[in-house]
């Protein structure tokens, strides 16, 4: 009689077998194998069990690189190339030199014009390098027989003492560090965000300040400079690519810039200093899409090791004593050029979920603040495009909406996810829910729908193609009909939509209700907590449309599309990991990998549009759940 214990061994070998089956395991997964089996070992440990396969061999096994994942913060961002997020600066205003006898007449009389150019990188959203000349000079007073830039006849000082008028012009030029305070209190806003419309720097460095015209036998006419600026920045658009400045700074020199000497030949002050107000721009010199920095969820190191021998089994099925090695499979169908690894909305303490989006969310999840503007917009048939926007929280798809008059989530059943922004439509929708619904902007295109801000500034094809008009319900149970058509089902797949994986995990309550099958997720729910999960295999997949028309147009598909399939794998992983027994399951069991028979996680399309059958079945994440069920009567251990 098999005792569980000898099942739940038997579970844990084939989880093995399954993983090594896909180039991906090492003995050390198996602790009571510290030793790769051999030929004899295989057969005595499992000469109990009944093996249907169709072919078992022995191979070589070089040395592997395991790719794991760790979840980081989402504000973390990917920093970029030396060659991008490079700027340029000018700026004008006027300073007042504060010298040994700064108050020895009136104040204009210390002022002078100031002149900047510079240019700068940003190595991450808050810290920068700029490097800025400085063309200028600097008035004020000097004692009328040994100051050596005085010029004019002396006059009496509101101290009674003489005095003559001192000016000397110079050029600085300086390397200074920055800091966006703005961003590193608030947090990077995203590519093409409109927060931070308003930022604040600070920035400090070090220059070399030369004299000009220096015609006298005293001091140098070459010193040290120390700068000190506190700036704030108007951006005007979304892409932030241009800025009017306002600076307020100081240029601080040591002793006797002024050669200002008082008796043994000693300064009278320590520090020497120009103090001032400018106004600039800056101009960023990127392209648009360059601009920006990538929000990083993940990363990624690897782990080598090597494994000499292992057992390719090529069946997906053990029967032990009528049990049998089977697997839940579902997909996730995305849309065009969204994987949810950006999806967070600005809205303090609202989660947002990317399968929430997927079975629940409303259009692009955005919402104008303003509806006055909007509705002054619509009526002179102006665009709206420049119109503050906010996002909408995502809703949990088993809950019942107040807005429950349109069509929610992609590829549900109910209807495509794109709304018309014709003004019968936005003010209809106003009406019923107190707000104007807002697309998402990006290089002069609307998205009808959220996407990544990686990828907001890339053009479609077609106009057509920002919409999406038609749906196949392959989210729901209403598409399982087309996905077997399309896709191989094997026997031994319990093959189920994402609404009845998202019921069953959840409640099948709600919205989700009308999308799951009652009967399915009873068994889901049955399957996962009386089973053993043994392997979570996703593969990811995009497809192999793309916008790209440069010179090496065929590696950017390949590279945009490759990270949307990975993303969208690594998408699903992290929202099974929320829910029971997925949460404790060991992360070498779940394994990610390209669709079977595309390359590179990309399928082949043909079709123009974005928005065809074709293009939504190659947008999708395929996920094997394999489980074992104890013979009844047995408790799990």
């Amino acid at each position: 009689m098999l005792t569980f214990k000898g099942l739940k061994k038997i579970a844990l070998a084939a989880g093995a077998l399954a993983w090594l089956s896909a180039f991906q395991a090492s003995a050390q997964e198996l602790p009571q194998y510290t030793q790769p089996l051999t030929d004899d070992k295989f057969d005595e440990e499992f000469k109990d069990y009944r093996l249907v396969y169709e072919d078992s061999a022995l191979y070589e096994m070089p040395t592997q690189h395991e790719m794991r994942k760790e979840n980081l913060a989402p504000y973390q961002v990917v920093t970029n190339t030396f060659g991008k997020n490079w700027f340029a600066f000018a700026t004008a205003g006027y300073h007042t030199f504060r010298g040994d006898n700064a108050t020895a007449g009136k104040f204009w009389g210390t002022c002078s014009p100031d002149f900047g150019i510079g240019i700068g990188k940003w190595f991450t959203p808050g810290i920068a390098l700029k490097i800025e000349f400085i063309r200028s000079e600097s008035k004020g007073y000097t004692d009328w027989m040994t100051g050596h830039y005085g010029y004019g006849d002396p006059f009496i000082g509101d101290n009674g003492e003489p005095y003559r008028h001192m000016k000397t012009r110079w050029w600085d030029i300086s390397a200074s560090a920055i800091l966006n305070l703005s961003r590193l209190f608030l947090g990077y806003e995203g590519y093409n965000s409109p927060r931070l419309m308003n930022q604040f720097m600070l920035s400090a460095g070090i220059g070399g300040v030369h004299h000009l015209g220096y015609g006298h036998s005293y001091g140098s006419d070459n010193e040290w400079s120390g700068h000190l600026e506190f700036q704030y920045s108007r951006f005007f658009n979304r892409a932030k690519r241009f800025s009017l400045d306002l600076k307020a700074r100081g240029i601080f020199y040591q002793s006797n810039f002024d050669l200002q000497y008082g008796q043994g030949n000693t300064a009278n002050q320590k520090w020497d200093c120009n103090l001032g107000i400018d106004v600039g721009f800056t101009f960023y010199l990127d392209r648009k899409r360059d601009r920006g920095w990538k929000m990083s969820s993940t990363h990624t190191y690897t782990r080598d090791y090597s494994e000499r021998r292992y057992r390719k089994v090529l069946a997906k099925e053990i029967e032990v004593e009528g049990n049998k090695w089977n697997e839940i499979t579902f997909y996730v169908f995305y849309p065009n050029n969204y994987s949810g690894r950006n999806d967070a909305p600005q809205i303090p303490d609202a989660q947002v979920n990317a399968i929430d989006y997927l079975t629940a969310g409303i259009f692009t999840q955005k919402r104008y603040t303003d509806n006055a503007n909007v509705a002054q917009g619509l009526l002179n048939g102006s665009s709206l495009s420049r119109l503050h926007t906010q996002d909408i929280p995502t809703e949990a798809a088993n809950s019942n909406f107040d807005l429950d008059f349109f069509p929610r989530g992609y590829e549900m059943g109910e209807g495509p996810i794109s709304l018309s922004t014709a003004r019968d439509s936005m003010v209809n929708f106003r009406e019923r829910a107190g707000y104007y619904y807002a697309p998402i902007y990006g290089d002069k295109h609307l998205w009808h729908y959220r996407i990544d801000d990686a990828t907001l500034d890339q053009k479609l094809l077609s106009e057509q193609n920002y919409y999406e008009t038609n749906t196949f319900g392959l989210n729901a149970k209403h598409g399982l009909d087309v996905i077997r058509t399309n896709f191989e089902t094997p026997e031994n797949e319990f093959l189920v939509s994402l609404a009845d994986m998202y019921a069953a995990l959840t409640t099948n309550e709600g919205h989700i209700s009308d999308h799951a099958d009652e009967n399915t997720v009873a068994k889901i729910r049955d399957i996962i907590d009386s089973g053993v999960i043994t392997s979570i295999h996703v593969e990811g997949l995009a497809t192999s449309q793309d916008n790209y028309t440069g010179p090496n147009a065929r590696e950017v598909g390949l590279t945009r599309n490759s990270a949307l399939s990975e993303n969208r794998a690594q998408t699903v992983i992290a929202w099974l990991k929320q829910f029971g027994k997925f949460q404790g399951i060991d992360s070498k069991t779940y394994r990610v990998n390209s669709f079977k028979n595309a390359v590179g996680g990309i399928g082949r399309v043909d079709d123009p549009s974005t928005r065809g059958l074709n293009a939504k079945l190659n947008r999708c994440v395929k996920v094997h759940i394999q489980y074992m069920i104890p013979p009844k009567g047995k408790k799990k251990s």
